[in-house]
């Protein structure tokens, strides 16, 4: 089982500037130097923390003209904040909860008979159905190169880097140095 991502998420957020910079985001997105007026450091010292909580997927950014803004990203917050809690339960608290029928309509409505999908759903929890069954094929404990990645993806949708972002933003999968694994099933949302 892969807890690196778990203990390295705890690690991050354990930090207090880190977890006023969560805060402040709860309310809305903010550019660094917003950040760095409320809570008083410098934009250096913002940009260090920020980092910090993107590379844990906690926090994304947002250009509009020539400012960026920072996001939270709560689901993504909620779900690793959680998955100490699910680790070796058989009844496992997920973001989403399907019964088998609706799983099999979503993927006969977006998946072709050849196997291929015909279009990424844009509402999230679809979505989520879609990338579970994509990632079915892929090995728990494997280290991928993207290339391997990208070949396993391209089998059912052209578009390898969007599916490619969208299994790491999901927590089904870890990526580190250009390698991916899969994650444990307690941390994906389904």
């Amino acid at each position: 089982m892969q807890l690196d991502k778990l203990v390295n998420f705890h690690k991050t957020i354990g930090d207090k500037t880190r977890i006023r910079i969560i805060s402040l985001l709860k309310e809305g997105p903010l550019h660094g130097q917003a950040l760095a007026g409320k809570l008083g450091f410098t934009p250096p010292t913002i940009s260090h923390h920020v980092a910090k909580l993107r590379e844990i997927n906690i926090v994304y950014q947002r250009r509009d003209k020539n400012t960026i803004y920072f996001h939270l990203n709560e689901k993504n917050l909620e779900l690793m904040s959680k998955a100490i809690l699910r680790l070796g339960k058989e009844e496992e608290m997920k973001l989403y909860e399907y019964k088998e029928e609706e799983k099999l309509k979503v993927l006969n409505n977006f998946v072709q008979q050849n196997g291929k999908l015909k279009s990424l759903p844009a509402q999230h929890k679809k979505r989520i159905i879609i990338l579970e069954h994509l990632v079915k094929g892929l090995e728990i404990g494997r280290t991928y190169t993207e290339p391997e990645i990208n070949e396993h993806i391209m089998q059912y949708y052209d578009d390898y880097a969007t599916v490619r972002r969208e299994f790491i933003m999901n927590q089904f999968m870890f990526r580190q140095d250009g390698q991916y694994e899969l994650n444990p099933k307690e941390m994906w949302p389904v």
